[in-house]
Formats: structure tokens, sequence, C-alpha cells
């Protein structure tokens, strides 16, 4: 039995229920869900979100520098990019010391909506109902996964 009074999975078990990709999956799902509406508001999907936390974490950052922030390819991040470009949050241009290189900065109305987006992660963290012990625990549980995962 584990922490949670459920039986610990059997090695090489094929339930689904014992499998850690369905749960990770399955949370992943649900956080993702309850977001919908908290964005909805603000005029953004989840992975526009993501590239605006990165922009209100840090205004000017390189596509290249965007996406291995967020882990994704240039593929993904362009139709994103060119989203909140069309949504006049973001702009685009080409970098003087290297034209290959693309920045992407704020707009006043991208800085603007940082306000708005404020009681966005209160708001998920009430609804993931973990006490902040629990919550840095997950984070640095799922960190961990990833690096071994990706041999990072």
């Amino acid at each position: 039995m584990d922490e949670t009074g459920h039986q610990a999975a059997e090695p090489g078990s094929l339930l689904l229920q014992d499998q850690l990709c369905f749960a990770l999956y399955a949370a992943s799902r649900a956080v993702t869900v309850r977001y919908r509406p908290l964005l909805d508001d603000l005029g953004l999907t989840y992975p526009q979100y993501l590239v605006m936390l990165v922009l209100w974490e840090q205004d000017s950052v390189s596509v290249r520098e965007l996406g291995t922030a967020l882990q994704l390819e240039s593929s993904t991040l362009s139709p994103l990019l060119k989203r909140l470009e069309a949504g006049g949050l973001i702009r685009r241009e080409r970098r003087a010391e290297d034209e290959r290189s693309v920045s992407i900065h704020l707009t006043p109305a991208g800085a603007d909506l940082r306000d708005k987006a404020r009681p966005v992660p209160a708001a998920i963290g009430e609804a993931m109902g973990l006490t902040l012990e629990q919550d840095a625990m997950a984070k640095h549980l799922l960190r961990l996964l990833t690096r071994n995962v990706t041999g990072t």
C-alpha cells in the first residue's frame, strides 16, 4: 500500500490505473481544462498564456530562448506567436546584430494584460487543493521526472 492507501503497482503491470503516464496525462488535462475559463477571460489559450508568462518575466527574448524555456519547437511556437501578434499582444522584430534571429517583445497591451492575469495562479492553486509543501513536492518530482526522461 502507498501513503494514499492504494495498492502499489506490480512491476510490469498493464493496468491503466497503474500507469504513471496516465496519471500525468489525466492530471494535465484536468488542470488545462480548469485554466480554460480563466484564460478565456484574458483572450488567451493555454499555450499562449505560457508564452506570455515568459514575456512577463523577461520582455525581449529570442524565439530560440522562448522555445527553450517552453520546451517547444519553432514550428509549434511560430503559429502561437503569429496569433499573439495579430491580437496586438506582442511584436516580432529581426535582431540588428543577427538578421536570422527574431526578438519577441510585449506591446503595451501585452504588458497591461499581466495585471488582468494576476488572479490566475491563485485560482488554479485553490482548484488543485495542495498545501504549499505538496505543491513544492509535486513540482520537484515533475522536474526530476522530466530531467530523467529527457536526460538533461
